[in-house]
């Protein structure tokens, strides 16, 4: 302690001529705070009005949900702060502001996270939090990288990983009980969008998969997350462009996840990282946007790294994080009055949030390290003349034993020693709702994505013609036997090879599941149906243009049964291609890593597909069992081959004659069975439902819902809202 104190009586003497309050007296265009519940107007410090700081109460009405705001008296560090100036950008006049949303407080006392090797020394993630959140308020945490801001709000919301354990106790709206589907929103920082879709119809589809009820009643709610996000005039443009044109700026496609979140109209709103990638105007876009949500009464809890001065204004409270310690948690004036009591005030020139965190973030001690010689033209390089691991000690001792602390365990105690009602779901769609809007869905993109589905149609019959005609004319002597077996092999395998151009829509895919599974507004079930049913249509066409083009160019029997039967295995082979696809991309998630395992993959089922090899010839431990029995090339050719030629003979001489089992006997092994083909039929169907089976346990287990057993989360039931 006498090292803490020494290093900070340093700091102040050589800070005071700079950033003491008196050496900053800030002229006319300075602006501050007002007092909560006000409207934040710029003043200058010179004409400010004198007022007593109050906190805000939250008491729950005994006849309904609705929570009201009270004042009390308030901790001795939020009483009028002159050590700083801070700009607040008001809220833009005429604006219309959207329909009241009844919020709910949020409570977290010593709470602690514990993750199994996520930090080098320790593995504790958080280490004893504790802060609260009211409706119509914005409630930041704010701290460098890997300090544990996204592991708390997961924490706070339920949704950190099963193998994570969580200590201590969350409350919403006094009780410790889970919050029910429909009454948050979770936002996480990377989100995937459909860029195929326009801002309406993506919404749209957004709000059949999570509501239920009439579609005119989910159009109403489209357009209030349209109009409280400020996306009307975005509304009808593809999210991700089209051809020659742009798509969405980054900061409209966050306001569009945001939007997908508001379609059930949430109490709370958790916000991972807002401002990720943003620059300066599209950040202060998405504040002045949130900050006009949060006065409908919803509840804000955000995640932020860092922010400018204009943005920082917009918080209400903020939670400051450094590796997993709380060193300040109340308001955001306060909180420069917490860093000057401890002996870091914030320099005039500089915006409180990079203050903050150019105090507490660890990485600023290799830079010093690095530049220790330097000398700028005030001296020293740092601005705060003590390591950071003494800041962060001294300001978690200082928070610890300040007003402020006492003044959070006592705004806790007020929310939490009452419980209020419990918060309301709004009911889910059915699954069969939610199938039939991921098909549609689906087809509506598989209509529009020209380079993923159109483009590779035009392959297939391109690839198709340059078969056809490479091994056309043929005739049906016994010597074209050979050379038919290799043209069915050619086309079976270079088909199937082309349909890897279709894998990074199907990545896309799992990724817009992933997305949407963790916020449950879709299924594994649901997606893997959906997807099934969606790409039927196009499995077809394909198999229905290319087929014809290739049986008639090599002049294969000329039966309309034999055609039929060509198409349906051709589309089945297809069918059972895209299994495999999805099982790959399931388990690779990575374009490159999928398309170099698929192509493996097809290269080892070509070998052993009984071409280059005759199958009965072929290695037994590897090649023979099980290679050659997984590989969907041995069924699909050899039912191919015995729909061409069982039945069939061809002379030998003038007087004899062989079937067409005896011609191919050792070229390539089938059956005599004459429903053999059908055998095979069987199989690539049975293949195509067991790749599925396989790619709905992985989704399960990697993809599948990662909300935390919380143990202070009790089961409770849970009441329907029938309005």
């Amino acid at each position: 302690m006498e090292e803490i104190q020494s290093q900070s009586d340093n700091y102040r003497s050589s800070s005071s001529s700079a950033s003491s309050p008196a050496s900053r007296v800030p002229s006319s265009n300075f602006f501050y705070l007002r007092k909560p519940g006000s409207l934040r107007q710029p003043i200058s410090f010179e004409d400010s009005p004198e007022w007593e700081d109050t906190d805000v109460d939250v008491r729950v009405d005994d006849g309904g949900d609705s929570i009201n705001a009270a004042t009390t008296p308030a901790s001795p560090s939020l009483s009028k702060l002159n050590s700083g100036s801070l700009p607040s950008p008001h809220l833009p006049e005429g604006a219309v502001i959207p329909r009241k949303i009844a919020g709910a407080s949020v409570a977290w006392k010593d709470l602690t996270v514990t993750i199994k090797g996520k930090r080098k020394y320790s593995d504790k993630v958080i280490k004893s939090s504790t802060g609260y959140a009211l409706p119509g308020t914005m409630t930041v945490i704010m701290g460098p990288a890997k300090s544990g801001k996204s592991t708390l709000l997961q924490a706070i919301a339920g949704r950190l990983h099963p193998s994570a354990r969580v200590y201590g106790e969350v409350f919403v709206n006094g009780g410790t009980l889970k919050m029910p589907y429909g009454s948050y929103g979770y936002v996480e920082r990377e989100t995937t969008l459909i860029g195929s879709l326009t801002v309406r119809e993506f919404l749209y589809y957004s709000a059949l998969l999570q509501l239920p009820g009439f579609f005119c009643r989910k159009k109403s709610v489209v357009e209030d997350a349209i109009h409280a996000m400020s996306l009307g005039d975005h509304a009808n443009k593809l999210i991700g462009g089209h051809c020659y044109m742009k798509g969405l700026p980054s900061g409209e496609k966050r306001l569009v996840s945001i939007a997908r979140e508001l379609v059930m109209r949430p109490r709370i709103l958790f916000l991972d990282e807002p401002l990720y990638h943003l620059d300066s105007v599209s950040a202060l876009l998405m504040m002045v946007t949130l900050k006009r949500l949060s006065s409908t009464g919803c509840t804000l809890i955000l995640t932020i790294y860092q922010s400018s001065t204009e943005v920082f204004g917009f918080f209400d409270r903020i939670c400051l994080l450094s590796n997993g310690n709380t060193l300040f948690f109340g308001e955001t004036l306060a909180c420069l009055q917490h860093f000057s009591n401890a002996g870091f005030p914030c320099p005039i020139m500089q915006s409180p949030s990079d203050h903050f965190l150019r105090a507490i973030n660890t990485d600023f001690d290799r830079i010093i390290a690095m530049c220790k010689n330097w000398q700028d033209d005030n001296g020293d390089f740092s601005s705060v003349n003590m390591d950071t691991a003494v800041a962060i000690r001294t300001l978690e001792a200082t928070y610890k034993l300040s007003a402020d602390a006492a003044a959070v365990e006592t705004m806790i105690l007020k929310l939490t020693e009452k419980e209020g009602p419990a918060l309301k779901t709004k009911g889910k769609a059915s699954n069969a709702t939610r199938v039939a809007v991921l098909t549609c869905r689906s087809l509506l993109v598989l209509s529009r994505e020209w380079k993923y589905y159109w483009l590779q149609l035009i392959l297939y019959v391109l690839l198709t013609l340059c078969i056809g005609s490479v091994f056309s004319g043929l005739g049906h002597s016994l010597s074209s036997v050979v050379t038919r077996v290799a043209a069915i092999f050619v086309f079976v395998s270079f088909c199937s090879l082309l349909s890897i151009a279709r894998l990074p829509a199907l990545l896309k895919d799992i990724k817009v599941y992933a997305c949407e599974e963790s916020n449950q507004h879709s299924s594994t079930l649901v997606f893997l149906l959906a997807q099934l049913f969606s790409s039927i249509p196009f499995l077809f066409l394909v198999s229905i243009s290319s087929s014809p083009i290739f049986y008639f160019l090599v002049g294969l029997e000329n039966h309309f049964v034999l055609l039929m039967y060509f198409v349906l295995n051709f589309f089945m082979t297809l069918l059972v291609n895209e299994g495999i696809m999805l099982l790959v991309a399931t388990l690779c998630q990575d374009a490159c890593w999928s398309v170099l395992t698929l192509l493996c993959v097809h290269v080892v089922m070509m070998l052993s597909a009984g071409y280059f090899r005759i199958r009965n010839a072929l290695p037994g431990p590897v090649w023979m069992y099980p290679t050659s029995y997984i590989a969907f090339h041995t069924y699909s050719i050899q039912g191919l081959l015995e729909n061409e030629y069982l039945g069939t003979s061809f002379a030998v001489g003038q007087v004899r004659s062989i079937s067409g089992f005896q011609a191919l006997q050792n070229v390539y092994n089938i059956s005599i069975d004459n429903n053999s083909k059908w055998n095979n039929l069987l199989v690539l169907f049975l293949m195509a439902v067991g790749y599925r089976i396989l790619v709905f346990i992985l989704l399960c287990f990697f993809i599948g819902r990662k909300t935390s057993l919380l143990t202070s989360f009790k089961c409770t039931r849970v009441t329907t809202d029938t309005s």
